[in-house]
């Protein structure tokens, strides 16, 4: 296993290899189908700033939080995978999900220096992983807002690096 300390360094990412299994300690940011379109919206408009999201060096989870936990959905939905070249763009370095993306998205990974990574649907163990979360934008949204999280030790197995794909 690999640590992985937000925020993440371009070395950091150079150091990924597909099938690389990674434990993330620091910052992660969660959003899917709602938020996601409208964190791009903010990146677009100039304004994520503005609301106190820092996406350098982060990683983002495809994932809704609950009381019951949280697990991964899938981050080829039109609306998560179509946020993901703009938020590497934007900083991110680690897209969390489940599932394959397209080859235009690996792509894009690889442009930003960014990876994707699948990430065990085990509700249980990632949720004892979660030190503190807070929503932080778009609250309206429930369990679908975008939150931020504090995580120690998040496992997740490196799929798309260096415009390479597992799928």
């Amino acid at each position: 296993m690999k640590p992985v300390i937000t925020p993440i360094t371009e070395d950091d990412i150079s150091n990924l290899s597909i099938g690389d299994m990674i434990l993330i300690s620091g910052i992660i940011y969660t959003g899917r189908d709602a938020a996601l379109p409208k964190i791009v919206s903010l990146i677009n408009e100039g304004c994520l700033k503005e609301s106190g999201i820092d996406l350098k060096g982060k990683a983002i989870f495809h994932t809704a939080v609950s009381p019951a936990g949280i697990g991964p959905t899938s981050s080829n939905k039109l609306d998560i995978e179509s946020s993901i070249p703009e938020l590497s763009k934007a900083g991110v370095k680690i897209h969390l999900g489940k599932g394959a993306l397209k080859n235009t998205t690996v792509q894009s990974l690889n442009e930003h220096n960014s990876v994707y990574a699948t990430v065990p649907p085990v509700t249980a163990l990632l949720s004892s992983k979660i030190k503190t979360k807070k929503v932080v934008a778009f609250p309206e949204q429930g369990m679908e807002a975008f939150h931020l999280l504090e995580v120690d030790g998040f496992p997740a197995i490196v799929t798309a690096a260096h415009g390479k794909t597992l799928f």
